[in-house]
């Protein structure tokens, strides 16, 4: 009888030890996903800030993914990386991570803002199934003021980017990739 009480309460124990290292976990998460959201607001404000004209993609994007703060460096070999928000109808519904491997001349770093809009449900379903892949075709509009007055989307995609700040001389190949999250 006693060796039965003992079992239960080791299992009980392991029980409890799973849901409070669950609940870390989430909670740390959670933390994460907040700041990410926060800075990703600031960012939208910026980009609207800089060149008001983008404030129609925004409100007229099936949705949009938002990287408020990628880091990118290289040295003949190159490499960028951001986490972000994927909103549908401006309200977020997943977290987004960008990765970037580049080729060629370059040297520096260089932090920046980028948000990537989709014109239709298509666009955005490739994008949540990870299948989006950007090449080096695929260019990226600078957001300065009346950038976004006569742009028009690329095969239902259109980027715009916003330096932050540090300084990279770069003539490059590479392509981005995504991974997205549901929250």
């Amino acid at each position: 009888m006693m060796k039965k009480y003992f079992t239960i309460n080791k299992q009980s124990i392991f029980l409890i030890l799973a849901i409070l290292m669950t609940s870390i976990t989430s909670g740390q998460t959670t933390r994460t996903d907040r700041r990410i959201l926060k800075d990703s607001k600031k960012a939208k404000n910026e980009f609207i800030k800089t060149d008001p004209s983008i404030k129609k993609w925004f409100d007229n994007a099936y949705g949009y993914v938002i990287f408020p703060n990628v880091g990118k460096a290289g040295l003949g070999i190159g490499g960028a990386f951001g986490n972000g928000i994927v909103y549908i109808n401006n309200t977020p519904i997943g977290r987004a991570h960008l990765s970037q491997v580049s080729v060629g001349f370059q040297a520096g770093a260089q932090g920046y803002r980028e948000v990537i809009f989709f014109e239709n449900k298509s666009n955005i379903d490739d994008f949540k199934e990870n299948k989006l892949q950007l090449s080096a075709q695929v260019s990226a509009v600078l957001v300065v003021l009346g950038a976004a007055a006569n742009i028009n989307y690329s095969n239902g995609i259109l980027i715009f980017t916003q330096p932050k700040g540090g300084l990279m001389y770069e003539i490059s190949v590479g392509g981005q990739s995504f991974n997205y999250e549901k929250f």
